[in-house]
């Protein structure tokens, strides 16, 4: 794990060599795979240094960040050939790549905090320097005081726990409860309700989702999601008693909110808003089984996570591929695909099958354990867990057919197939999602 670091670091010089794209590319997935093969995981912590370890939950999360960012310099394929300040480019994603391998093996809660909001940064340059329309900068803004406004509570409480606690370690936090502190409940969760983002508080998502390039969507849906989650299940071992009492208003509104998010889905035109939406709704599911800290709840949501990581990063992809040749994200424009693209309009129909969490995707596993913890909590939330379920499948299969069949668009008068390289990447994003169910009690072993 070390050693891994040193390399992520040691790497970020060469982002200005010349040809330093397919060198970091290329040294990325070798040390992925080093990483796999290498790292003996258990289900304990796997102390490095003082402030520095992983468990299984940290394991699979540093995993999913390294893939996705090679697949994110994979799909950029457009800023290499553009020589749009690539160096900046490649040395923006290897700091953000730093910074998430650091947020998730940090056993300090302040350093988790620092790194957390570290990786605002690179994600805020990505959306200012390579977006598309000059709306990115409003989009930025939102980014950056949504996540910097709510994280503001949490720093002043993980302070007033250094003051009663004198520690920072977040596994010697397990025995320390907070009983009567409501603020302090809220301040603690409220940063990572707007990350995950919940419904009221995801009006940032979308508008950086559509104004940011590929590698910006990538990341933010593959990894940036997932911090919020993540920090809940650090952070709930410390909130318990609180939780207990409270935690219902947050998955009432989850629930709720996922089911008026994916009727929202259903009216839109725009490719990458409507994945983006979708996102919003998967998270509200994730959060509802999180908050219900069940056994069945927090690895259906962990299991999730990882599982729309990879399935959403894919669909940004494929996304993106659709835009490069027409020049529109608009559903009304790219109708009619599979006469142009069949062998992509597969990938479409894999890509959003497992968005449904059809089998034998990971995303079934997730959403099985996650529709058993919720409605075991209460009987009342099979409407809404059934409507979101019957919706979200709706969604998807409007999102597949409205761009692969019926009539072309008269204006598409030249078109051009796709690369192998294309290919490559959608498998990538394929084969994990499918395969990590073949060993699925790896995501129930962490507990």
């Amino acid at each position: 794990m070390l050693k891994f670091l040193f390399l992520v670091v040691f790497m970020t010089p060469m982002c200005f060599l010349k040809k330093s794209f397919w060198m970091v590319q290329n040294l990325l997935f070798f040390t992925m795979f080093f990483f796999i093969i290498f790292v003996n995981y258990n289900t304990f912590i796997y102390n490095i240094s003082y402030f520095l370890g992983i468990d299984l939950i940290s394991y699979g999360l540093i995993l999913l960040s390294v893939w996705i960012c090679c697949l994110m310099l994979m799909s950029s394929e457009l800023v290499f050939k553009m020589n749009n300040y690539i160096n900046y480019f490649l040395f923006l994603i290897l700091f953000l790549l730093l910074m998430l391998i650091l947020t998730f093996s940090s056993m300090s809660l302040f350093l988790f905090y620092l790194f957390f909001e570290s990786s605002l940064i690179p994600t805020l340059f990505l959306i200012l320097g390579w977006g598309y329309q000059p709306e990115r900068i409003q989009a930025g803004i939102y980014l950056l005081f949504y996540t910097l406004l709510a994280s503001l509570p949490l720093l002043m409480s993980i302070f007033y726990i250094l003051n009663s606690s004198l520690s920072m370690n977040m596994f010697l936090l397990m025995n320390y409860f907070s009983y009567y502190y409501y603020f302090f409940y809220f301040s603690m969760i409220f940063a990572f309700l707007v990350k995950m983002p919940m419904f009221l508080v995801h009006l940032w998502l979308p508008k950086a989702h559509v104004e940011a390039p590929v590698s910006g969507s990538m990341i933010l849906a593959g990894v940036l999601l997932k911090l919020g989650g993540y920090g809940l299940i650090r952070v709930f071992p410390v909130l318990l008693f609180m939780g207990m009492k409270f935690n219902f208003v947050f998955i009432s509104v989850s629930l709720v909110g996922g089911f008026l998010i994916s009727l929202i889905c259903l009216r839109q035109m725009d490719m990458k808003a409507l994945i983006a939406y979708s996102s919003v709704a998967h998270m509200g599911i994730v959060l509802g089984g999180l908050l219900t800290l069940t056994y069945w709840g927090l690895s259906g949501s962990y299991t999730l996570m990882i599982a729309h990581g990879l399935c959403s990063s894919g669909l940004f992809s494929i996304a993106n591929m659709s835009y490069e040749r027409v020049s529109s994200r608009s559903l009304m424009i790219n109708k009619g695909l599979l006469n142009f693209m069949p062998s992509l309009s597969l990938w479409w129909f894999l890509l959003c099958s497992g968005n449904m969490a059809a089998p034998p995707t990971l995303n079934l596993l997730g959403e099985i354990s996650l529709l058993n913890s919720i409605i075991s909590w209460s009987y009342y939330s099979i409407i809404f867990i059934s409507l979101l379920s019957f919706f979200g499948a709706a969604y998807s299969l409007f999102l597949y057919s409205y761009s692969q069949q019926g009539k072309i668009y008269s204006a598409m008068y030249s078109f051009s197939m796709n690369y192998n390289r294309e290919f490559l990447i959608l498998f990538l994003h394929w084969f994990p999602l499918n395969l990590l169910i073949l060993n699925s009690d790896i995501c129930l072993l962490w507990l």
